[in-house]
């Protein structure tokens, strides 16, 4: 299901999947989705809430997976992947594609006032704080800091905004 405000934007190239699970993508107010962005619902039966004013640019991915939310006023730019799901893999004796998907880790959460620079990777159980910024090519796992500045891969805290 899908639930778009009147007032989002979303790009006749963006390609928001419908859910045979029953899970929903939810746009809020003024928010923009742009061309080449996918939303796909895979791995879990998670829902995509995308809160008002905020921006996902060109060529982002999000798959549902375990939910993932967005808070409002967040700005995604381009390439990023937001992968609220992983792939089981410990049984050598199956192939990984046999085996499903791991146990959720709470998903992707994405609070208010964030900057995610392009090329970032989000993984579940990645929680970013209100007012954070993510560098570019970054991957995130756990917990970002409200306010924090990070980079990195591994991540790291280079700064804060206040």
């Amino acid at each position: 299901m899908k639930i778009i405000h009147e007032s989002a934007k979303i790009s006749s190239l963006a390609d928001i999947e419908d859910s045979v699970r029953g899970s929903r993508v939810v746009i809020g107010e003024r928010t923009m989705i742009d061309s080449f962005v996918k939303i796909k619902f895979a791995g879990g039966l998670g829902d995509v809430a995308i809160g008002d004013d905020s921006y996902v640019n060109s060529g982002v991915v999000v798959y549902s997976g375990n939910g993932v939310s967005i808070g409002s006023r967040v700005l995604i730019a381009a390439n990023c992947t937001l992968a609220a799901a992983n792939h089981e893999y410990k049984d050598p004796e199956r192939c990984i594609a046999d085996q499903g998907f791991m146990e959720s880790r709470g998903g992707v959460v994405i609070e208010d006032d964030v900057w995610i620079g392009a090329g970032c990777v989000i993984l579940d159980g990645a929680r970013i704080g209100k007012g954070a910024v993510i560098g570019a090519m970054s991957l995130v796992r756990g917990e970002i800091e409200p306010y924090g500045i990070y980079a990195g891969n591994p991540i790291q805290r280079i700064g804060s905004r206040k």
